[in-house]
């Protein structure tokens, strides 16, 4: 394989692994705030009991 190929092969393989650094560095940042959290569990709390009550039928 000429230089060339050799030079195009590395760069790819540095554009792959540069991104899945930054991807898994990113990954923990996201926060959700407190208030839609609240509202998560909420809805989670309803579906649940929604559930309950149609398998007690």
């Amino acid at each position: 394989m000429p230089a060339i190929g050799w030079i195009i092969l590395l760069l790819a393989l540095a554009l792959i692994v540069g991104s899945l650094m930054i991807l898994r560095d990113s990954a923990h940042s996201t926060r959700i705030p407190e208030d839609k959290l609240e509202k998560i569990r909420k809805r989670k709390a309803e579906m649940e009991a929604k559930d309950k009550a149609e398998g007690n039928d």
